[in-house]
């Protein structure tokens, strides 16, 4: 891996981590793009990195007001919110581990992501504030976020999507997604280091790493807001049409046996 191979990867794992389009899948497609699939855990582990160093820096004023008050309200929603996908992803690893493998759902779970995107237009808008979501929301939320076990299915999607479903503002479904993101990338950089530990992926030199994380905490960063702003103003439709487009693409590719 070169380092404009490393700067795009972590171009795409930043910008697509928070925006609804998923970012496992564009991130497979890009390591099969540049013949680096045998590099996939250890690469994923820094992307994840990278990512997490913006969710940390963009919220950093909440997350240090979590730490000094560890028990409340919002503490409890982002538990909450996160359990679903911890049992999820504990009974079903294995499985999933084999299907990011082969990559033969991922135009499925592309559309399946437009769908979720497409029909959340189509609620009628919400009021809900932070202050005024419930631990019912966040457990909806969670189990919605739990779906992006799938590779191609968009967590940020998922969990936006859900929250507009349950009558949360625009604004405050995307700036509440990305915040329940924090424990969950923080989990899988955990978890991917713990096998990285146990010597089960390839290596992969220092710089283009080092490169690749900036970059994903670079976009993610400006990600966070830029989509906190569309989405209070825009439609996710756009989206919509865009992973449709991507998910049909490579569902005839694989038909053709080109992909």
């Amino acid at each position: 891996m070169n380092g404009i191979e490393s700067f795009i990867l972590g171009l795409l794992q930043g910008i697509t981590e928070f925006l609804p389009i998923s970012s496992s899948g564009h991130l497979y497609l890009g390591r099969h793009l540049f013949g680096l699939d045998e590099a996939g855990l250890f690469l994923d582990t820094m992307l994840h990195l990278g990512t997490l160093i913006a969710i940390l820096t963009f919220y950093k004023n909440e997350l240090t007001s979590l730490l000094r008050r560890p028990f409340s309200r919002l503490s409890a929603l982002l538990v909450v919110g996160t359990i679903p996908a911890v049992v999820f992803g504990f009974l079903f690893n294995d499985f999933f581990e084999k299907i990011a493998k082969t990559g033969v759902t991922v135009g499925w779970e592309f559309l399946f992501t437009g769908l979720l995107l497409w029909f959340s237009e189509h609620v009628k808008n919400g009021h809900k504030k932070l202050e005024q979501i419930s631990l019912g929301d966040a457990f909806f939320i969670g189990c919605f976020q739990a779906l992006a076990i799938f590779p191609a299915i968009s967590r940020s999607g998922a969990t936006i999507a859900a929250s507009l479903m349950r009558k949360i503002s625009r604004d405050t479904a995307a700036y509440f997604s990305f915040l329940l993101s924090a424990p969950a990338v923080a989990g899988a950089v955990v978890l991917q280091g713990a096998d990285l530990i146990h010597g089960t992926t390839e290596q992969v030199s220092f710089v283009p790493l080092l490169i690749a994380t900036l970059s994903a905490a670079l976009f993610g960063y400006l990600a966070i807001q830029w989509m906190i702003d569309f989405v209070k103003r825009r439609s996710l439709k756009l989206f919509a049409i865009y992973v449709w487009i991507l998910g049909g693409l490579i569902l005839i590719l694989q038909w053709t046996g080109t992909f």
